[in-house]
């Protein structure tokens, strides 16, 4: 069986969530299958797999366009395939012409949903009505749909009603847990601007709406003064919300010390000696399928302070492996708290409860390995994936 692997993102060009699930799906998966990956962007010299520029005439479109541009050559080259199997709207116009030109199933891997990100009309314009076209025409006609949790599987059901219930599937994100462990390496953090002999909080994301970034700078405030937040934030979706959190990080910086901000992606064994030096790891998101960050975290033994929505629930066992903001949001596709300062409020007392008992907080983080190693181990996934490609061939 070949199948091709449709993506934007993919190493060395990973800025988020869904290229780590797809970097580490396709190692997986090439145990025993023939995959090929076609990405977005430079040139890639691993073998069976090929990337895309924009073409030139589309460089200057909006971001849409140039992405039907590369959607347009992947799906030239998908021939000879037995299966596409496509992730983000960025690739699902690829995978469902490819459906439609080579006759073959198209499976899509939903990482998060275009009408649950309103939002992103700031960055795309008027583009935001077409990857929403994008993406609900792939989803309904593909012969699978993957959802990285439960909570996700219910959106995609509510988002998209003429899609038949019984082609989607629920297949959670994983977790290299060889990769990913406690590291220890007090020097490396300290090059970093953070001390490992205080205690700190940790946030990893990008800078957009969904990640609630601002209300943790807000709930910030209400920390004790000898406790650090350490932000590895970067990437913003767009100037606006760049400039909001500029300046709610500098207004805190103001009112107390150990603030900080690496605005540049991490290479991984820092990042996990970042986690590793930290108390608690916070995912104020107001919009998560699931939260591969969580996963991080909890596989380098750090408890996880997330908000209760989406699928961060599926993976924070509330006292068990950290704890769960509770938040009420508005049905209208924004996620937006109904009450922002309680949820503020709310964010704030459940980070301090996790820090005013180091001892409890250890425990937690030691749960979370375990349930990262019984439960989110790549090998698991790629058996349901491979199940799910056989069903359909």
């Amino acid at each position: 069986m070949r199948v091709d692997l449709l993506t934007k993102e993919y190493p060395p060009e990973v800025y988020g969530g869904a290229g780590v699930h797809v970097a580490e799906l396709v190692r997986a998966l090439r145990a025993d299958l023939d995959v090929v990956v076609r990405c977005f962007g430079a040139p890639r010299h691993d073998p069976d797999t090929y990337a895309y520029p924009v073409p030139i005439e589309l460089t200057d479109a909006n971001a849409t366009l140039s992405t039907l541009g590369v959607d347009l050559q992947m799906a030239h080259d998908v021939v000879g395939a037995d299966l596409v199997h496509s992730h983000t709207w960025y690739a699902n116009g690829a995978g469902h012409i490819a459906k439609l030109l080579h006759g073959i199933p198209h499976v899509v891997t939903a990482h998060s949903l275009e009408p649950l990100r309103p939002w992103k009309a700031e960055q795309l314009g008027g583009g935001y009505r077409v990857s929403s076209w994008i993406e609900k025409t792939a989803f309904e006609a593909a012969d699978a749909v993957i959802a990285v949790s439960d909570g996700m599987r219910r959106d995609i059901v509510r988002s998209y009603p003429a899609l038949d219930e019984s082609r989607v599937h629920v297949v959670y994100n994983g977790i290299d847990l060889e990769r990913w462990k406690p590291v220890v390496a007090d020097d490396c953090v300290r090059t970093l601007g953070i001390d490992p002999d205080r205690p700190s909080v940790v946030f990893v994301g990008r800078i957009t709406r969904q990640k609630g970034l601002p209300y943790l700078l807000r709930a910030a405030a209400l920390l004790p003064d000898d406790v650090q937040l350490v932000l590895c934030a970067g990437a913003p979706d767009t100037p606006d919300i760049l400039a909001e959190v500029t300046a709610g990080v500098r207004a805190l910086q103001e009112q107390r010390s150990g603030v900080v901000w690496i605005d540049r992606l991490l290479p991984q064994h820092e990042l996990a000696a970042v986690l590793t030096a930290g108390t608690v790891f916070v995912c104020p998101s107001i919009y998560e399928p699931l939260g591969i960050v969580n996963l991080e975290a909890m596989a380098c033994a750090l408890p996880v302070v997330g908000t209760a929505t989406g699928g961060i629930p599926e993976v924070v066992s509330d006292g068990v492996t950290g704890r769960l903001v509770p938040i009420e949001q508005r049905q209208d596709g924004t996620g937006t708290p109904i009450n922002p300062e309680l949820f503020v409020a709310d964010l704030g007392r459940v980070l301090n409860e996790v820090l005013a008992d180091p001892a409890a907080a250890a425990e937690m983080g030691r749960a979370g390995r375990l349930r990262a190693e019984r439960e989110f181990g790549w090998g698991q996934i790629a058996t349901r994936t491979r199940e799910i490609y056989a069903g359909l061939l």
